[in-house]
């Protein structure tokens, strides 16, 4: 294992804000890219202000996501603010925007003005609902993405409302979507030398994730109804209440389901015809619960955990954040990593999800406070001292090193 990190070398500009563009961003950032997030004057990226809760003054949100990189204030509506924007763009293999449709083709820094300059660059579009079609200008956030992918329709008990998904899904998987963009399309600019315009979108991206939903509508022509903490298909493979909480349990074959009854002391139900296969159990899911339900709630959540595993029958807690950030299999994988922030102080991170273990990826630096890296940033895209103090002077750049909006 090296000190080096697979991104090492390459330059990303980073003209994205909120969650999606951001998200992106920090895991090329965690992989070694030099990412440079240009903030707008006035505050910066808006996750800035995002909270509570605020670490002493700063977004806990904002702190989650911008790990790793550096912050240039630059107003892009000015001449000399697009000038610069314009001289970081050559030098930067990857730019990633996530504005409006069209609002940086307005400001001449759309992927025709950059690829002008800069043939090779590997430009990123994320939007709510892509670059083209009837929906195209519409701004997109999260839940109205999950809305219209079919997402929330599929979430939720049986009888029960439509219901999002308690993470911001489709924003994330339109981050990472776009990052798999951006390095298929980065590898093959390194066989070919050109880079290419890239997109991704919130609503795309939702609906990518409705794997076995979308195939059981094409298979059968039915609108698949929402089936709470069960699976479409296979059972057992749900939630069930215990004595003292709750579990899930996945008995996702026959010899799981063979080995599950056993161990719960249930060989009655082998015999049983409506759950003889899985086919028959999905049929009876409704049946086959009523049976189960019983037996797990004679019991602790903690003695059931310990038979099912000996058993060989996959298990497992359902925990709240603060059992999963004490858990020794998150603690053994390094899954909390702390910062040093100038402002917040220690800060907990989320750690890398990947594990590269010839180039691995590493959490350095805390989020940077805003604009901390405007004057060498400045420096990289080659202007002077005193070219940097003009900039500033004038309000084109700025604000100073350290300075940090408030809640």
């Amino acid at each position: 294992m090296t000190n080096e990190r697979a991104l090492d070398g390459v330059t990303v500009l980073d003209a994205s804000q909120i969650l999606a563009g951001p998200f992106c961003t920090m895991h090329l950032a965690d992989m070694g890219a030099n990412v440079i997030k240009v903030e707008k004057p006035g505050g910066g990226d808006d996750t800035r202000r995002i909270g509570p809760p605020f670490i002493n003054g700063e977004s806990a949100a904002f702190l989650q996501l911008n790990r790793n990189k550096r912050s240039i204030v630059l107003d892009l509506r000015a001449d000399k603010g697009k000038e610069t924007f314009k001289r970081l763009a050559e030098k930067s293999d990857i730019l990633i925007e996530n504005g409006r449709p069209g609002a940086m083709d307005r400001l001449g820094l759309g992927y025709a003005d950059i690829s002008a300059l800069n043939p090779a660059i590997v430009y990123c579009s994320i939007s709510g609902f892509g670059l083209s079609g009837p929906y195209a200008t519409r701004p997109g956030f999260d839940l109205i993405a999950q809305g219209m992918s079919g997402q929330m329709a599929i979430n939720g008990e049986v009888g029960g409302p439509p219901l999002k998904v308690g993470v911001p899904i489709a924003d994330l998987n339109a981050g990472m979507f776009a990052l798999h963009a951006i390095e298929a399309a980065y590898i093959r600019r390194l066989k070919t030398g050109k880079g290419q315009h890239v997109e991704a979108s919130l609503l795309e991206a939702g609906i990518a994730y409705t794997v076995w939903e979308s195939a059981f509508y094409f298979a059968t022509g039915k609108i698949p109804p929402r089936i709470g903490s069960t699976h479409r298909l296979i059972a057992p493979y749900q939630s069930f209440a215990t004595k003292d909480g709750h579990m899930n349990v996945g008995a996702a074959n026959q010899n799981n389901w063979e080995r599950l009854v056993r161990a719960i002391g249930r060989d009655d139900l082998l015999e049983d015809a409506r759950f003889q296969s899985n086919a028959t159990r999905l049929e009876n899911v409704e049946a086959l619960r009523g049976q189960l339900d019983p037996t797990f709630q004679s019991k602790t959540t903690d003695v059931w955990l310990p038979i099912l595993d000996e058993a060989g029958v996959p298990a497992g807690p359902i925990f709240e954040l603060d059992q999963v950030w004490s858990n020794e299999q998150v603690i053994a994988r390094e899954m909390d990593v702390v910062t040093e922030h100038p402002v917040a102080g220690p800060v907990h991170n989320i750690g890398i999800a990947v594990k590269m273990w010839g180039t691995p990826g590493r959490i350095e630096t805390a989020a940077p406070t805003l604009g901390q890296h405007t004057d060498e940033i400045l420096e990289f895209a080659g202007y002077s001292p005193d070219e940097v103090a003009e900039l500033k002077s004038t309000g084109v750049a700025g604000p100073d090193a350290g300075v940090s909006p408030r809640s």
